[in-house]
């Protein structure tokens, strides 16, 4: 019990530094409802939250998942923080506009989207019970909140205007080899500790890159979302990197070797051919190597290291 204790007292202590840190910047975030309704609609919301803290070894979601993540990987805490990654909000923003999907997407859309791409796994039905359960969970932390439909991308509004930052992608766009290397010193100074040296992760703390974290199609393999993630997040507790090294270890860490993307591996042939799974198009193939490209950036030349894999 005291163990347990000492647990919760850390994860307060984490969030709240957390929240310290955002409030500086003037973003205000609602408070997590404090009551759960009743009935099965209060256990559907409970287990909505079970699936994004142990997506991969639940019954319901582990069969969909390819890697070693969960959901609280990059939505912390089950996404109840007042930090970028925050479910708070997220909700009211749906059905909205998805430039990757090229379609409007619903939640259950967005949620079964993040297996295939951030798990590395299949999608899931999205009316199954796992994405129904995970729906919930996220509409219930939205409660009282007004619905704001967005017609630009599919973010909670409370970081519409904070996603992608945009003082990061000047700094990608100039970036050198030299910052790729100042890169690897922050990641051997601020988060080798707790993701390992090799980048593959711990107990409590998940893989950075290789088979085992997320694949080139998930948003966090963009150096400007992962700047952005990592800006208000990392290190846990204490996001306090410049933005010069954050700018830096994100291209360390996303030009890294991981699993390419390739959407027909990752979506029910028959989902594809009934239109069952919603987008515009399903040629989508993704890899370090383009997503670096995008940037103006040579994977090869960034690394200086010409064995590197595409």
């Amino acid at each position: 019990m005291q163990k347990i204790e000492r647990l919760i007292g850390i994860s307060s202590l984490l969030v709240l530094s957390i929240n310290a840190a955002v409030a500086a910047e003037g973003v205000k975030i609602p408070p997590v409802p404090q009551a759960e309704p009743p009935g099965q609609l209060g256990e559907t919301v409970r287990l909505g939250r079970e699936l994004m803290q142990h997506t991969d070894t639940n019954p319901l979601t582990k069969a969909f998942v390819g890697n070693k993540l969960n959901c609280s990987s990059c939505h912390i805490d089950a996404g109840t923080t007042s930090t970028v990654g925050t479910f708070i909000g997220s909700a009211t923003a749906f059905p909205a506009w998805s430039k990757r999907e090229g379609v409007v997407e619903s939640l259950q859309d967005r949620i079964a989207n993040c297996f295939m791409r951030s798990m590395n796994g299949m999608r899931p039905p999205i009316d199954s019970r796992a994405i129904t359960a995970m729906t919930t969970y996220m509409t219930w932390l939205s409660e009282g909140q007004p619905i704001k439909q967005n017609p630009i991308k599919p973010v909670t509004p409370f970081f519409a205007n904070q996603w992608p930052d945009q003082q990061l992608p000047p700094l990608f766009k100039q970036a050198t080899h030299a910052n790729y290397v100042a890169g690897a010193q922050v990641y051997a100074a601020r988060c080798a500790a707790c993701h390992g040296a090799d980048g593959q992760g711990q107990t409590g703390f998940p893989p950075l890159w290789g088979a085992g974290s997320y694949n080139a199609g998930a948003g966090m393999s963009k150096p400007v979302q992962m700047g952005t993630w990592v800006k208000q997040n990392m290190p846990l507790g204490n996001p306090n990197l410049t933005l010069q090294e954050v700018a830096d270890v994100s291209l360390y860490v996303d030009a890294q070797q991981r699993p390419e993307f390739d959407i027909r591996e990752h979506v029910p042939a028959k989902a594809i051919e009934t239109g069952y799974y919603n987008a515009a198009s399903v040629d989508d193939v993704e890899t370090v190597k383009g997503n670096l490209k995008a940037l103006g950036l040579d994977l090869d030349t960034i690394r200086g290291d010409k064995a590197a894999a595409h």
